[in-house]
C-alpha cells in the first residue's frame, strides 16, 4: 500500500482487560440504574440489561427506545469509578506496539467519551492516538450498527478501504468487512469467521502479522 492504514482500536477487551474488574462494576452499576430508574427487583434488572445488550450492542439503546432514558445521565452515572486505576489490568509493552505500528490510530469504543479518555491517560497513551471517538461522538448507535462506523468515517473524512479496525467483538468486525475495512480480531477462539482478516490472541500480537495484512 502505498498510503499508510488508519487503525480504528477498540478499547475494553482489546487494549486493556476489562473483564476481570471493570466490567463487573459496570454491569452492576447498570443493574443498579435499572432497578432505581425503572422499578425493577434486581433479577429483573439484570435480566433486562443483558436482553438489551445482545439485542441493541448496548443496554443504552434499549433504555432509550424503550424508557425515554436520558443517555447522558445514565452515561455518567453507570461509570463511575472511584478508584479506577485500582482496576486496570494492561500490558505495559502496549505503548511501544502503538509507537512502532505506522500510520495514525483512533479509539473507535461504545464506551462513553470520558471514560474512554480516561482509560488511556491511565495506560499512559493516550498520545498515540489522534482522536477517541466515544459513543456519544456516534450520535448514541453503537457498534455494531453500520450508522457508529459511517459517522467515524464521516467525521475524519476516511475511505473505508485505508482503515483496519481491532476488535474483541465479531459482530463489530462483521459490520467493518461490509463497509470494505480490514479486520483483526482479538479472540483466543480456535477458529474464524470468513470476514476476520487476522486473528490473535492479544493486541501484542498484531506485529506478528503486520505483513500480511498491510498487503491485503
Amino acid at each position: 500500500m502505498s498510503q499508510a492504514p488508519v487503525w480504528l482500536f477498540d478499547l475494553d477487551n482489546t487494549l486493556h482487560d476489562a473483564s476481570p474488574h471493570i466490567f463487573p462494576h459496570i454491569n452492576r452499576s447498570m443493574t443498579a440504574y435499572l432497578e432505581r430508574h425503572l422499578g425493577l427487583t434486581a433479577e429483573e434488572a439484570n435480566a433486562l440489561r443483558v436482553a438489551y445488550w445482545q439485542r441493541y450492542g448496548a443496554t443504552l439503546t434499549g433504555l432509550i427506545r424503550h424508557h425515554g432514558t436520558d443517555p447522558h445521565h445514565f452515561l455518567v452515572e453507570t461509570h463511575r469509578f472511584e478508584r479506577l486505576h485500582e482496576l486496570m489490568v494492561f500490558d505495559r509493552a502496549l505503548g511501544g506496539l502503538l509507537r512502532r505500528l505506522p500510520g495514525p490510530k483512533i479509539v473507535f469504543s461504545n464506551g462513553p467519551q470520558r471514560y474512554a479518555e480516561t482509560i488511556l491517560q491511565l495506560m499512559g497513551v493516550r498520545r498515540h492516538f489522534t482522536d477517541v471517538f466515544g459513543i456519544e461522538r456516534m450520535k448514541l448507535h453503537p457498534k455494531p450498527s453500520i450508522r457508529a462506523y459511517r459517522e467515524l468515517l464521516r467525521a475524519h473524512r476516511l475511505n473505508p478501504a485505508r482503515c483496519i479496525l481491532v476488535e474483541d467483538s465479531a459482530a463489530n468486525l462483521r459490520t467493518a468487512r461490509r463497509l470494505g475495512m480490514r479486520t483483526v480480531w482479538v479472540s483466543r477462539a480456535l477458529r474464524s469467521p470468513a470476514y476476520v482478516d487476522l486473528k490473535i490472541a492479544s493486541v501484542l500480537d498484531l506485529r506478528r502479522g503486520l505483513g500480511n495484512l498491510l498487503q491485503r
